[in-house]
């Protein structure tokens, strides 16, 4: 599953950035790190950007940028 799949309201935890040179070292400054919790919250008119909470913040991505970052989903325990 991709970030591009994340339902709104619903959280996941980020598995690996698949993208390289300069988008990667954003996405990762961004803290798209492996094992980051992360929620879909908001989504635009056309349904792209969408709005992500993170780390106590929220960024956006179009959906060829979320498309990019691989997911598992939250599990239950």
């Amino acid at each position: 599953m991709t970030l591009a799949d994340l339902k709104l309201g619903t959280k996941a935890k980020v598995a690996e950035v698949k993208t390289a040179g300069t988008v990667r070292r954003r996405m990762l400054d961004l803290g798209l790190t492996p094992g980051t919790e992360i929620t879909a919250v908001l989504a635009a008119p056309g349904g792209d950007p969408r709005a992500y909470a993170l780390r106590g913040t929220i960024i956006a991505f179009r959906r060829a940028q979320a498309r990019q970052v691989l997911l598992r989903p939250e599990t239950r325990g």
